[in-house]
């Protein structure tokens, strides 16, 4: 039997090229889901209307809010700390702030909340699912108050954990991923005991430093993939404003490209994957 999955587009208001990408997959059924960022400069309403516009033409496509306390962005509550110069901090130094128990979980749910009020106030409801920018869901120091957030004001939204599905012997080829699956047991663990839905499995990190092909690295997400499990991905048109934002940009091309690309649609049925 076809499994069913998530591939989800994250990032959308982080610019312009990203949104017209993601809009452009959604329309033409190669996408079914995209996390947006509600602090992001290109998430005025011209650019919610479009994305409405773009998932009616698409009717299995889930819009979520993408939760983000990382990154070069203003937080939308007045008093949130720890900021650098008025912005978010990296995700680096936001882990390790967590990790040594140096996180005011107040002011974590507070802009989560607030995160979640613009989202309804853009889109006139909740958001189907709730993920993190750079995973900073799964955080020591946030996760507690992103479930929090979450139960409160979506309850109904499944949330993201980001735990691959094979056995552990087959997972330590890659670090990154292996600190995801690390971070998401506990994750879990609090999701269950907070009674939020989360997705089965998760796939789509990789070495964003790397110049990688991005059709092979689609095939080793989708295998062993159960129904109901998240593939993230971040296809875009690189532009000043992403420049700006975000260092990952040439990579957010490639994947745009192979998603819009004849060679997709095969490899979804090779293995026996639908999007819906």
């Amino acid at each position: 039997m076809s499994r069913r999955i998530w591939l989800c587009a994250d990032d959308y208001g982080i610019s312009p090229g990203v949104n017209r990408a993601i809009r452009d997959l959604i329309e033409n059924g190669r996408l079914n889901a995209t996390s947006v960022m509600t602090v992001g400069p290109a998430i005025g309403r011209d650019d919610v209307n479009a994305l409405q516009a773009a998932a009616k033409a698409n009717p299995h496509c889930a819009i979520g809010l993408h939760v983000t306390l990382t990154g070069r962005f203003r937080p939308l509550t007045l008093h949130f700390r720890p900021v650098d110069g008025g912005l978010f901090l990296p995700h680096a130094k936001l882990f390790r702030r967590g990790l040594t128990g140096r996180l005011d979980l107040e002011l974590m749910r507070t802009e989560v909340l607030e995160q979640l009020s613009a989202f309804a106030d853009l889109f006139g409801r909740s958001p189907d699912f709730v993920d993190g920018h750079q995973h900073v869901q799964l955080f020591p120091g946030v996760r507690a108050a992103f479930l929090a957030a979450v139960k409160e004001a979506a309850p109904k939204a499944w949330i993201r954990q980001c735990g691959r599905s094979q056995p552990w012997s087959q997972r330590l080829g890659s670090p990154k991923a292996l600190v995801l699956d690390v971070l998401s047991a506990q994750f879990r663990t609090r999701a269950a005991r907070t009674e939020l839905a989360f997705n089965s499995a998760f796939a789509g990190a990789y070495d964003f430093s790397k110049e990688q092909e991005f059709g092979a690295l689609m095939q080793q997400f989708l295998q062993g993939m159960p129904d109901g499990g998240v593939v993230m991905c971040h296809p875009g048109v690189v532009d000043e404003v992403l420049i700006s934002l975000d260092p990952f940009t040439v990579q957010r091309e490639r994947e745009y490209e192979f998603l819009r690309s004849e060679g997709f649609a095969p490899l979804l049925a090779a293995n026996n994957v639908t999007l819906g």
